[in-house]
């Protein structure tokens, strides 16, 4: 991921009216006109506000400061005024503001001969700041020292001058922060911005003392300890740091950089001899060397340092700033620093036992790496001490301690700990090699034979060792460890089967066989002669594996393995493809493995996609694959084998490259054979691959018309021909494949592939390919006939597939056929099969765009003869409307017809609803109709609105007629066993059985509803313990078929009614605009906010126990209250209130009317939740409003605010 850099923020300097007054008068004195200039424009820049017109000015002050010549303008008033003014601002700018740059800059332009009287009037405003500063002013002026400092000579020797106060400054500072830091225990916040400030403040004071190396020494030397300044502030600044050292409570950084600071401090009092490495050492030791020459007030001020009491990892952060701070690099070491170089690392693996803390690790390894490379760094002289080179030699103590160290540490689980202790190991394999007595020719030492013994000698499972073998490959070469252990590349390639194992794995072998080719073409000179030996190392094992693993085993050899393998040598691929060829088809391998031509298959795939395998025009990938190999490939019996060869025949690093004959002829080959495929994956794969090559075939047609246009080109035409010959044969075969009773899989993979085809290039007539004169009345019918599918994936692939056919293939403008198709739409909706009202909406989808679709539903009603008054039908000619929004209307408008005539024969018996008008069939088409109608454009407002009144009452009956199953106690119980019962009585009876109350005498077998009877006499009552035979029931069929009415059918019926009434009434809710003033002020919403609230249905919410369908009726109802917030004007107060105070009632009727308390939160929390996912302003309002009923209601929205942010 890219971070933009942040730019920095201009800020106009801002000053108070008297100190703006007092630098204008400043600048006001006469002077020279070169002067007066220069005090002009400070006195422009300082009234100017904005802030890059202010840098232009200062720029300009700048340069005229450069012209000033001591002769023509001499020191004055006006010049020392300028000089003032600039210095003050340099000093009260924050240290990010680039207009302080700009004064720097304009400060250093000054000519020579001002360099002093510029230095005099900065130190003079820095003194001044310094004297007076408060503590809310520490952080800044730390920034503007640091900023003297930063690359400004005028700025450093302002710093030398004031050395004294500026010591004195940070002892305040960082006494202040150690204080702070005590008071601010537990507050987390609050310690984390002082450390900041502290480690600042730290490494600015080690700054000044760096660039003050010469002033320092210098007073050290040159007086007493009672009579120089400098003494108490450096006495001051060094108890400050002892303090940091000793205090847990500081970070570690700070604690490392304090350490720093005393190493740094003692060095520049002490300076470079002898005596520095033993007061460390002492330090390191908690000991005080008798025969130091260290000041005694030195000592005093790091008493704390030698306190035995003090925490252990204060000898971690000193050894850190020896190593840091001292100069290890390019000198022979004196007996006292060899000895203090020894001394660290045993400090360090001596601390390094008694360590815990995972962050406290780290910092032990990384200074031991860091001791490493600086013990590198002394044996890399030109004279190495006997002392230090015995004891770096491999198998000293030390050396075994180090190694200990690596061993238990190499598996640590932080990253940065195993990378250490890789560094750490290299480096001692150099330290061993320039003091060991085989520097010539290491691979003879016998030390580092049994190391290299022994760590082979490890189990594989152990990831740290790959590491160290890594640097054994970089040490000694690739050839040492095969001559150890020629199985090497086989154990390795054998691990690369575990996930875990492989990226170890990987690493190692791509170190093995580069370093080995390096050190092959080093020994034979004579072009190629060591490409064999090379291969038979490294290719033959690769091979074996590929044909005879199982795939599974295989995956990370070709993500890590292969595509790292080609890279390193181009040229293996010739070589891998003939072996493939040469071994035997029969080759032994486990169950499951892809054999020579799976394996010949995925090494050219990997090598196409790596760029290694290109494409020639002449001849498809130069030759190098014989054809029938690749079309035995594309019909293999493995999924994967034949994968990869679709995919290097598809996949290509230009999508504008030109597609072969031969590419083509192999595509013709292998789409008949793998249409059925049975697994998704290889479906999904092959539709992924497809489109590649249909992209490919877009992009280079397109191209090649370009060129075509330009100039004329016979062999770019054919090319062309090629193509639309193709992609019109594509379209056949697929079309073919939709015939009836084709499977699942044929169905989904033609209907993605012509949905691709549609999306590319379209099924246009004329222009183009002309793809759609390939399409004839039968291949849309096969396509139509796809919606009568059980699977709802097929139904979609196939509805948008016709809405992109030609019209006149489909032919849906043909008023017989329409009707036709709406007939079946308006049957199916009433079917007792769900997946049958799935059809007809889709049905419904595809019609709503045909302009007769309004004539055609009148005729159907017609036929009909139903005794029902049909809806006033809307006039296209008279009427702005569009014509989806007429038709949507209109088929809304009958379906609600239909509906109604279905709620009262459910709510005179729910028998016969279940068994021949289930209402949840109309209630989706309504819905899935509703949802093709964009609601921000409606025209026919009035008609709407009556429709959507009329829809939400419908909505209200249907729940009311369901309720009594829903709301039973226990709704899954109702279902029933074919038991000895056989009790029958109309729809009364049921109800009562059904009715929610806690002991439900539940019925055990089917209701008969035979056609004889009129209709079903719910006023009939039988007493309950008769025997009686099946109750009829006139399901108003005509054809005397007798319905066999179980208890299922019911259930389905009720709780599939009561689902499809959430659906519509939250789609109504989320879509149609919100009829109120304050969201649509033109008044053209069509909903109304007493419509939004359906207190009744909350009551079906509180009253249904089952959790699941509680939870979705509780987001439909969310979704119609927090409609409103997503339409309102952003930050309307008067609609955010209206919001809060519909949340308000929900969560007040909720809450009054559930008695069980982890109900009632249960519910609440469904509710939070449903607000959170509807509107995230609405709910960060949400814990705070006064409006919320309850203190348990708050409580459980607060504990709901950790869910809504992993939501």
């Amino acid at each position: 991921m890219v971070v933009k850099k942040k730019t920095p923020k201009v800020e106009a300097v801002a000053l108070d009216d008297v100190k703006l007054k007092s630098l204008t008068d400043s600048l006001s004195v006469e002077g020279d006109s070169r002067a007066t200039e220069l005090a002009q424009v400070l006195k422009d820049s300082l009234s100017s506000s904005d802030p890059v017109e202010q840098i232009q000015l200062i720029s300009k002050a700048g340069f005229l400061l450069e012209q000033l010549k001591e002769d023509e303008s001499p020191m004055g008033p006006l010049i020392q005024a300028s000089l003032s003014t600039l210095a003050f601002l340099f000093t009260t700018l924050p240290t990010k503001n680039p207009l302080k740059r700009a004064v720097a800059s304009a400060l250093g332009s000054g000519p020579d001969w001002l360099q002093e009287q510029t230095v005099g009037c900065l130190s003079e405003s820095l003194s001044s700041c310094l004297s007076s500063a408060g503590t809310d002013h520490y952080s800044p002026l730390t920034d503007s020292i640091t900023s003297c400092l930063d690359g400004f000579k005028i700025g450093e020797k302002c710093v030398q001058r004031l050395l004294t106060e500026v010591l004195q400054f940070f002892q305040r500072t960082l006494n202040y922060y150690v204080e702070q830091n005590r008071d601010l225990a537990g507050r987390h916040v609050a310690q984390a911005q002082l450390m900041q400030s502290c480690l600042a403040a730290v490494k600015a004071s080690m700054l000044v003392v760096q660039r003050s190396q010469e002033p320092i020494s210098t007073a050290v030397l040159s007086a007493s300890d009672n009579q120089s300044d400098l003494h108490p502030a450096l006495s001051g600044l060094l108890n400050c740091y002892t303090c940091i050292l000793t205090d847990e409570e500081f970070v570690q950084t700070v604690q490392s950089t304090a350490g720093m600071a005393v190493v740094l401090l003692i060095r520049s009092i002490m300076g470079n001899g002898d005596d520095v490495p033993v007061t460390v050492a002492g330090l390191l030791q908690c000991s005080v060397d008798t025969g130091s020459i260290a000041p005694q007030w030195l000592r005093q001020s790091c008493a704390g340092l030698y306190d035995s009491s003090r925490p252990a990892a204060v000898a971690l952060y000193l050894s850190h700033g020896a190593l840091a701070m001292l100069s290890w690099r390019g000198k022979t070491l004196g007996p006292q620093a060899e000895k203090l170089l020894l001394l660290i690392p045993e400090v360090l693996l001596s601390l390094d036992t008694r360590v815990k803390e995972s962050s406290t690790v780290m910092v032990v390894a990384r200074v031991l790496t860091l001791w490493s490379g600086a013990a590198v760094d002394c044996v890399q002289a030109d004279t190495c001490p006997s002392l230090l080179r015995s004891s770096l030699v491999g198998g000293s103590p030390l050396i075994a301690r180090l190694h200990h160290h690596i061993y238990a540490h190499w598996e640590h689980p932080l990253d940065g700990v195993r990378h250490q202790t890789r560094s750490m190991f290299q480096n001692l394999l150099t330290l061993h090699q320039h003091c060991s007595d085989h520097k010539s020719d290491p691979t003879s030492d016998p030390y580092i034979t049994q190391l290299t013994r022994d760590l082979l000698a490890l189990e594989w499972h152990m990831k740290g060792k790959y590491g160290t073998l890594g640097c054994l490959v970089e040490h000694l070469g690739a050839e040492y460890l095969l001559k150890l252990d020629g199985g090497l590349p086989s154990r390795l390639l054998s691990l690369m089967g575990d996930q875990t194992m492989a990226p170890y794995a990987s690493d190692l072998l791509e170190k093995l066989f580069v370093s080995h080719k390096t050190q092959l073409c080093a020994r034979f000179r004579d072009g190629d002669a060591w490409i064999d030996g090379w291969h038979e190392v490294w290719v033959r094992p690769l091979l074996q594996v590929l044909c005879t693993a199982r795939l599974d085993q295989t995956t990370y050899i070709l993500d890590y393995f292969l595509p790292k393998l080609l890279r390193c040598n181009p040229s293996s691929l010739s070589h891998m493809v003939q072996a493939l060829q040469e071994m035997p088809t029969c080759t032994e391998g486990s169950a499951g493995s892809r054999g020579a031509l799976g394996a010949l298959m995925t090494c050219l795939r990997a090598a196409r996609s790596q760029g290694v395998l290109k494409s020639v025009e002449e001849e498809l990938w130069g030759g190098l694959v014989p054809l029938p190999l690749m079309r035995q490939a594309l019909v293999h019996k493995h999924d994967q084998v034949r994968m990869d060869a679709l995919g290097l025949v598809c996949e290509s690093h230009r999508s504008t490259e030109t597609l072969s004959r031969q590419e083509i002829e192999l595509i013709r080959h292998f789409l008949p054979f793998n249409l059925n495929s049975q697994s998704p994956g290889v479906r999904q794969q092959t539709v992924s691959l497809l489109k590649k090559l249909l992209c490919r075939v877009k992009d280079s047609a397109q191209l090649l018309q370009k060129k075509l246009d330009h100039h004329d080109n016979h062999k770019d035409q054919q090319v062309l021909n090629m193509y639309q010959e193709f992609l019109h044969w594509f379209c056949e075969t697929l079309f073919q494949v939709l015939h009836p009773g084709a499977s699942f899989s044929r169905c989904l993979m033609a209907l993605h592939l012509l949905g691709l085809i549609a999306e590319h290039f379209t099924f246009n007539t004329g222009s183009g390919f002309a793809l759609g004169e390939s399409v004839s009345f039968s291949h849309a019918q096969a396509v139509l006939c796809c919606l009568a599918s059980n699977f709802l994936e097929v139904k979609q692939l196939a509805c948008n597939l016709l809405q992109k056919l030609p019209p006149a293939a489909v032919r849906l403008q043909e008023p017989e056929r329409l009707q036709s198709l709406l007939q079946v739409a308006l049957d199916l909706s009433t079917s007792t099969k769900p997946f049958d009202s799935v059809t007809a909406a889709h049905l419904f989808n595809l019609l709503l765009h045909q302009p007769g679709l309004q004539d055609a539903l009148l005729s159907c009603i017609q036929k009909q003869h139903i005794p029902v008054q049909p809806p006033a039908l809307i006039q296209s000619q008279t009427s702005e409307a569009s014509s989806l929004e007429q038709n949507t209307l209109a088929v809304v408008q009958w379906l609600m017809v239909c509906l109604k005539e279905e709620v009262l024969k459910a709510e005179s018996s729910l028998l016969q609803a279940a068994s021949s008008c289930p209402l949840y069939g109309r209630a989706h088409c309504i819905t899935a109709v509703l949802q093709q109608l964009n609601t921000g454009s409606l025209v026919l407002l009035s008609e709407w609105r009556a429709v959507v009144s009329e829809l939400i009452g419908l909505c209200y009956r249907m729940s009311d007629v369901v309720s009594p199953v829903v709301q039973s106690s226990s709704p899954e119980g109702l279902i029933p066993m074919d038991t000895e019962s056989e009790t029958s009585a109309g729809l009364q009876k049921i109800l009562q059985e059904i009715q929610p109350r806690d002991t439900n005498d539940f019925f055990t077998t089917a209701r008969e509803l035979e056609p004889s009877e009129s209709g079903c006499k719910s006023e009939q009552k039988e007493p309950e313990n008769a025997d009686h035979k099946p109750q009829s029931c006139n399901s108003g069929g005509s054809d005397g078929e007798a319905y066999r009415v179980t208890a299922q059918m019911v259930l389905v019926c009720c709780w599939r009614t009561m689902k499809e009434v959430s659906m519509l009434l939250g789609h109504l809710c989320q879509s149609m605009p919100l009829r109120c003033p304050l969201t649509h002020p033109d008044g053209r919403g069509v909903i109304t906010e007493d419509q939004t609230v359906v207190q009744s249905f909350i009551q079906s919410v509180v009253q249904t126990v089952f959790r699941s369908f509680s939870h979705s009726v509780i987001q439909s109802v969310i979704l119609s209250v927090i409609c409103p917030v997503s339409q309102s004007p952003v930050g309307n107060p008067d609609s955010q209130l209206f919001c809060q105070l519909v949340v308000q009632s929900v969560i007040q009727s909720v809450v009054q009317s559930v008695v069980s308390q982890s109900s009632r939160q249960l519910v609440i929390q469904t509710v939070i939740c449903s607000v959170s996912r509807s509107s995230s302003q609405l709910f960060s309002h949400l814990s705070s409003w006064s409006v919320v009923p309850s203190p348990f209601s708050r409580s459980v929205i607060q504990s709901c605010s950790v869910s809504q942010l992993t939501i």
